[in-house]
Order: C-alpha cells, then sequence, then structure tokens
C-alpha cells in the first residue's frame, strides 16, 4: 500500500491563525460604541465573504482583495448611514491598511513551531493576495513555508481547482495532506479534494454555521490550535498503518 503518512499542514490564514475582528475595530472611528464596532465588523467580513462567493458563481478571476474591502466597505456604510459621515477616505485607507497587520491568535506560533519542528511542511493557502500575505507574515510573526493565494493560483477557495493546484505544486498526495481552517466552506472543500480537515473554532468566523453539523463534517474540531500538533501527529500515524 502506497505511503500516505501526513506530510503537508495547510493553513488558511485571516481569521484561523489571525485576530482580524481586534486589528479592524482599533481603526474604526473611536466615536462609535465599542460594541456597534464589532457588528459592523463582523457584517463586513461576512460581505467580504459574499462577494468572493459571487465572483466564483460568476467564474469571475480573484480580485484585489484591498479592492474587494474597499467595495465592501462603501457598500455597508451605505446600509448603515447612520455611521457613514464618520468614515471620510483616510479613514477608509486606514480600515484596509488594517488587514495588512493583524496579530496572531496566542495559540498559533506555537503550534507551527511544534509542527515544524516535527518535520511536517507548513503552509499559508487563503484567498487573498502575494503582498497580503507576506505583510501579515511580518506584522503576526509567524512564519511558513510557502505562501498560496487565490491572485497566485488564479482562483479563489473553495473551488476544487484551488486544492488541486496547490497540492500539484508542492507534489503531495491529497490523502498525505491537512486543511486546517475556521471556515466550513473550506474544510467542505478540502474534504472534496480529498483532503484531511481540521476545524478551529473561532467565534470571529462562520457565525451563521451550526457548529454541530460543522463538527461532525470534519476529522477534527478544536476549540483553538494548542491540541493542534498531537492531532495531526494522531492522523499521520493512522494514515501510515492503514
Amino acid at each position: 500500500m502506497p505511503d500516505t503518512k501526513i506530510k503537508a499542514v495547510f493553513f488558511d490564514f485571516m481569521g484561523t491563525c489571525l485576530d482580524w475582528h481586534s486589528g479592524t475595530i482599533q481603526v474604526f472611528p473611536s466615536s462609535i460604541s465599542q460594541s456597534e464596532r464589532s457588528k459592523l465588523a463582523l457584517e463586513w467580513r461576512h460581505d467580504y465573504f459574499d462577494a468572493n462567493a459571487a465572483r466564483l458563481a460568476a467564474e469571475q478571476p480573484p480580485e484585489d482583495i484591498d479592492i474587494t474591502l474597499r467595495t465592501t466597505l462603501n457598500a455597508l456604510l451605505e446600509k448603515h448611514s447612520e455611521y457613514k459621515i464618520r468614515f471620510d477616505e483616510q479613514t477608509k485607507d486606514r480600515c484596509i491598511t488594517a488587514w495588512h497587520s493583524m496579530p496572531a491568535w496566542p495559540d498559533v506560533a506555537p503550534a507551527i513551531d511544534k509542527l515544524k519542528a516535527a518535520g511536517y511542511e507548513i503552509f499559508v493557502f487563503a484567498n487573498g493576495t502575494p503582498r497580503l500575505q507576506l505583510d501579515l507574515c511580518k506584522t503576526s510573526g509567524l512564519k511558513f513555508d510557502m505562501l498560496f493565494s487565490s491572485e497566485l493560483l488564479g482562483v479563489y477557495k473553495p473551488s476544487p481547482e484551488s486544492y488541486r493546484k496547490t497540492l500539484d505544486l508542492v507534489k503531495v498526495k491529497p490523502q498525505a495532506a491537512v486543511m486546517v481552517a475556521a471556515h466550513a466552506y473550506d474544510t467542505r472543500g478540502a474534504k472534496e479534494a480529498g483532503m484531511k480537515t481540521v476545524y478551529i473554532h473561532r467565534w470571529t468566523d462562520d457565525i451563521n454555521e451550526d457548529m454541530e453539523v460543522v463538527r461532525r463534517e470534519n476529522d477534527f474540531f478544536l476549540e483553538d490550535m494548542t491540541d493542534l500538533p498531537a492531532v495531526i501527529s494522531q492522523m499521520s500515524i493512522l494514515r501510515h498503518e492503514q
């Protein structure tokens, strides 16, 4: 039987590894209450996902994430006209720029370090741009073997082509790869591509998903990445013994 031991771990980036919510509400106008800033940030994030999904459904190529974020922010402020006057163009610029500088969740760096020490190849595989991902690695301090973005691949996740292209580029079979993400659409796409999946539950993401359904869909469901190295090791041993 061919060796299907786990070799590569692919991480979604924003949300899964990075606390985008904290970074975003810090640059929203302070004249808006923190609770309202939180609601706006969550809605903006949801609208961004919808915009990507619409482009994918229309078979359009990936758009620069800065453009998508600005378009969705403008639309959000049209829906919430009471806040529109507080977002001048300079403030909007700060809001877009903030997405290039987000803090990592505290459980992420230790998990990545342990996985690297165990010999796994570690990749970012996320929608976005190379520039965004490079900036985020610098500001978060997270280090990966390589970065794969929708702009680089020419297609958004969760298109099946996105997973196939990425696996082909690193010459790793689907059954020897794990997708780690805080987004159900992503783990579903990875599962369809034949990858193993670990879902990381972040309160900032998948706010409209039924977590009990998500829990059943994935190989593992974790509340953070503390136990991720042990889980990957367990998956690797099980694969190798099959």
